[in-house]
């Protein structure tokens, strides 16, 4: 690839949180540095929630860091950033507009003329291989034609650094695999008018297919976990050992013990106590879902333990789908997850094995015994006569210690879980928990 020169663009000690009506404010990105440089592909991967997608509006000027320095060729960016482009997961096309008539919209804002911006979507709309479609509609396209006018679209303004925000994610296995070939022979030839792309992936393999460096991201809040340069040549083939041992090494990563997890930090609320241990946010992952691995690793080949880029594989599954799981499960004793394997424990093969009313009781002692919040839900609702106790206040206890929609998606979670092993459930007209035998 071309010489690495000066950055680009960097971003140094960034912070972005919101207000809250009450309370500390929520925090999305926090102590975030990233460099950009002449020629490279930079990868943003986590999960959603971990702030890569705040991160990219940051870097194109469309929202403004609570504080940390943004650097465009060494100067402060304030507003839209000059050379840069975005192509977003859901194509965000024009639906009135041609192929032709949404890759010049771009132009006319800049203001080119019009001999000069007919002539750049001509050679935009050729390049991403579009001949032939210029006066189609998006309605008439495929998914994997539409997202290709997205690329044409940012392209055709010959971005310095162009954005893409999960550009693949939205479209099958077979057309995002094309597409992803098609962008990387362009770039590898140096077809590509642009000088460095910054993208977000859940994808692990995506990740190591593309770029040249990945930036791990963790969550609660977003940051840099880890670093990691991708020194394997183009073209890379994906069952290669080199290739495979680095996406082991990744996998392993995130499912160390607590690599991403947020620091080890008492947090204060707005009562000015510490967190209690049940105001920890819970990732909302349905029984069917959890008891549905538990079967699939205690069955054959797996018989109790996988390897999670396999499983992942097999299960076509990305980070966003198979972590949640995997963690809840170890959350609640079900299963260990280390250094890219999951394993069932021995209450985990019984589960897999019982029948329903079996699994029941067995999910609902360990519910009470590994999740502080269903325990504190669970003794609220003994001491009360009629075993029923107001929703709201646990509510705010949350939202003392975490955003509201982490809250509301905590609360649900618990009470999905709960629901299941028939402790207790959310009536929500009279806006309650209540036993089961209550309703």
């Amino acid at each position: 690839m071309m010489t690495q020169h000066s950055p680009l663009f960097e971003l140094h000690g960034v912070r972005q949180s919101y207000r809250k009506p009450s309370g500390p404010p929520y925090v999305v990105l926090d102590g975030v540095d990233l460099t950009l440089r002449d020629g490279e592909i930079v990868g943003l991967l986590g999960r959603s929630g971990s702030g890569k997608s705040t991160l990219l509006r940051i870097v194109a000027g469309l929202a403004q860091p609570t504080s940390g320095q943004v650097l465009h060729r060494g100067a402060p960016v304030a507003g839209p950033t000059d050379g840069v482009a975005m192509v977003f997961q859901s194509f965000a096309l024009f639906p009135w507009l041609t192929v032709e008539e949404n890759v010049l919209a771009g132009l006319k804002a800049l203001r080119v003329p019009a001999n000069e911006a007919a002539a750049r979507a001509e050679e935009a709309i050729d390049l991403i291989g579009l001949s032939g479609f210029e006066s189609a509609y998006p309605k008439e396209l495929s998914g994997g034609m539409r997202q290709r006018v997205g690329f044409a679209r940012a392209l055709v303004v010959h971005p310095e650094i162009l954005l893409m925000d999960e550009p693949f994610s939205a479209l099958d296995v077979l057309t995002a695999e094309t597409l992803r070939t098609d962008l990387l022979d362009l770039w590898m030839e140096r077809k590509l008018p642009t000088r460095s792309i910054l993208m977000v992936t859940h994808n692990i393999e995506e990740a190591v297919l593309m770029c040249d460096r990945i930036l791990v991201f963790a969550s609660n809040p977003g940051r840099v976990a880890a670093e990691i340069r991708v020194e394997i040549p183009h073209p890379r083939n994906r069952l290669a050992p080199d290739f495979r041992e680095l996406v082991d090494d990744i996998y392993g990563r995130m499912t160390a013990r607590k690599p991403l997890s947020a620091p080890a930090t008492t947090t204060v609320g707005t009562t000015g106590r510490p967190r209690p241990v049940y105001a920890e946010p819970l990732q909302q992952v349905s029984t069917n879902r959890l008891a549905g691995l538990m079967e699939t690793l205690a069955a054959p080949p797996y018989q109790g333990k996988a390897d999670l880029p396999h499983l992942a594989a097999a299960l076509r599954h990305e980070i966003d789908d198979l972590f949640p799981i995997a963690e809840t499960l170890q959350m609640l004793g079900f299963a260990e997850v280390a250094e890219g394997d999951i394993r069932l424990t021995e209450p985990g093969h019984l589960f897999a094995e019982a029948g329903m009313d079996d699994r029941k009781t067995l999910f609902a002692e360990h519910l009470v015994h590994f999740v502080p919040l269903a325990a504190h839900i669970d003794a609220a609702l003994a001491e009360r006569p009629d075993h029923r106790v107001p929703y709201a206040p646990f509510a705010r206890e949350l939202e003392a210690f975490m955003s509201e929609s982490y809250a509301e998606e905590t609360l649900n979670a618990v009470t999905g879980w709960a629901r299941y092993a028939e402790l207790f459930t959310h009536d929500t007209e009279a806006g309650v928990f209540c036993r089961e035998e209550t309703e």
